[in-house]
């Protein structure tokens, strides 16, 4: 998604002026009000180190492109100061009757605990549908040309529709490493323009160790699933998943002596002995059952797991049957026993951890998209929530304030009332609400473009594609309308 930045019209009178971007307010008598720089009083000149302290800070002075942003608000530490009342929202117990609720009621998430045995063959194809389907305008190579009908052609006998019996029994499988899930059982990366190579749309999101399928289909060659996780349904190559029994992986899965991984990313330790379990990449959220030294004893592939935590970690077998395997994850890592208190100020450190993450559009280039970024997120508080922005823009799964063309006293006044943590949906975007400086609210999100009106009032068009900090109010969509008007509905996850 191509979300851009601008300036609000002046109808919001909280605006403030925009500085130009690239300039650099590095003024000398400035540094010695703030105490950077102190003068020789005596000789009108100043030391060599004094000089040198003046380099220092002229090189390390602080400059952006990105309105209203100063350095300090890029530390979580800022916001989380302002927050008047950090106290839990919902308790473990809540957390999980907000996931039963949401898995039985959204049209969105799938609840693989009750997922049918058999599944009929449109059933399968309707869900194929959703992802495997030529787009609606041209799409391009990454060398220029066009996807062509025989191309496309070529895609459809990989999906094989026609091999997918009248009755089809799901398997059942865990995802064993990060992998991505596509659009079409194929790695070509093809894109929407050429000049718009980061965005590969045949990337549809990623899956992560511990995640459990149900598999539906192959592809022809034989190198691909079609399977369907608690939030989506497209091709996953088979090398990623091991296939193994229904009644094993729901008993392993509903273990609740979890560890929770909290950090943007962390690795398991390194282990000479088997590289199924070396270094294995877990994101923020993946969840797995604890294990203790009076079950598999003191020595875990030649290391001592004393300071480290063992967590049963599912990996690929003979033939890709599902195995669990003792391993480490050091006390140093960034995890959690169980899932972090569901608080604001927790809400903000997650987040945070993610700040500068190259956009990764679906979880492309080891990193996640604006859904991601926050799916992930609040993974790490145990809650889940549809894939996409407009699915979860459209879902029931928390309390939301919808906004139509036009209602923007509503959205002024839900603006005023905003809650750390709260979701704002534009179309094809989502941004995270973090606090407020002299009326104007600001949001971390994953984001791609960057454009704004000037001070002249010339558009501003510039690049962002990270997890970046920015004001609201500013932002625009195209020339003619701004974020705040694109605003169609405010979740609260509460």
């Amino acid at each position: 998604m191509d979300i851009t930045i601008s300036k609000l019209p002046m109808k919001f009178a909280f605006l403030n002026a925009i500085p130009a971007p690239n300039f650099a307010r590095v003024i000398v008598t400035g540094l010695t009000l703030l105490g950077l720089v102190s003068c020789d009083v005596h000789s009108g000149k100043t030391s060599g180190q004094e000089s040198a302290s003046l380099d220092v800070a002229a090189q390390s002075a602080y400059v952006s492109d990105v309105p209203k942003l100063t350095e300090a608000m890029l530390d979580v530490a800022f916001w989380q100061e302002k927050i008047e009342r950090d106290t839990a929202r919902l308790s473990y117990a809540e957390v999980g009757m907000l996931n039963s609720e949401s898995l039985s009621q959204d049209t969105y998430l799938h609840d693989l605990s009750s997922f049918p045995e058999v599944l009929t063959h449109q059933q399968v194809v309707e869900l194929i549908d959703q992802v495997s389907r030529p787009a609606s305008s041209p799409r391009y190579h990454v060398d220029g040309r066009l996807v062509s009908e025989q191309d496309y052609a070529a895609l459809e006998a990989a999906v094989q529709r026609v091999a997918v019996p009248d009755s089809v029994e799901v398997q059942w499988g865990v995802v064993v490493t990060r992998a991505s899930m596509r659009s079409y059982p194929t790695t070509t990366r093809v894109l929407k323009s050429i000049d718009d190579a980061d965005l590969d749309r045949f990337q549809e999101t990623g899956v992560f160790p511990g995640q459990r399928l149900a598999i539906l289909h192959e592809s022809a060659d034989g190198e691909w699933w079609f399977a369907v996780n608690y939030h989506y349904a497209a091709w996953v190559p088979k090398t990623a998943v091991a296939i193994g029994v229904r009644e094993q992986i729901n008993t392993w899965h509903e273990d609740a002596h979890r560890l929770t991984v909290t950090g943007s990313q962390v690795k398991t330790n390194y282990n000479p002995v088997d590289s199924r379990t070396s270094e294995v990449v877990l994101d923020m959220g993946v969840s797995l059952p604890l294990l203790s030294a009076a079950d598999v004893g003191h020595n875990i592939n030649g290391q001592n797991p004393h300071a480290s935590y063992i967590v049963s970690l599912p990996v690929r077998g003979e033939a890709g049957v599902l195995e669990f395997a003792p391993t480490l994850i050091g006390r140093a890592q960034d995890v959690s026993v169980g899932l972090l208190e569901y608080r604001p100020a927790l809400v903000l450190q997650q987040a945070f951890k993610f700040l500068g993450e190259r956009y990764g559009w679906g979880h492309d280039y080891n990193g996640r998209d604006c859904t991601g970024f926050v799916g992930e997120v609040y993974k790490s508080f145990g809650i889940l929530m549809p894939r996409n922005s407009g699915q979860q823009g459209k879902s029931h799964f928390a309390p939301t304030k919808r906004f139509a063309a036009g209602d923007d006293v509503a959205r002024a006044e839900a603006l005023a009332e905003l809650q750390v943590g709260d979701l704002i949906y534009i179309p094809g975007h989502v941004m995270m609400y973090i606090g407020t400086i002299d009326g104007e609210p600001f949001v971390i999100h994953d984001v791609t473009g960057l454009s704004y009106y000037q001070k002249d009032e010339s558009f501003y068009r510039g690049t962002l594609s990270g997890v970046s900090i920015t004001p609201l109010t500013p932002l625009y969509l195209n020339k003619e309308k701004s974020f705040v008007d694109g605003i169609y509905a405010i979740k609260t996850i509460i």
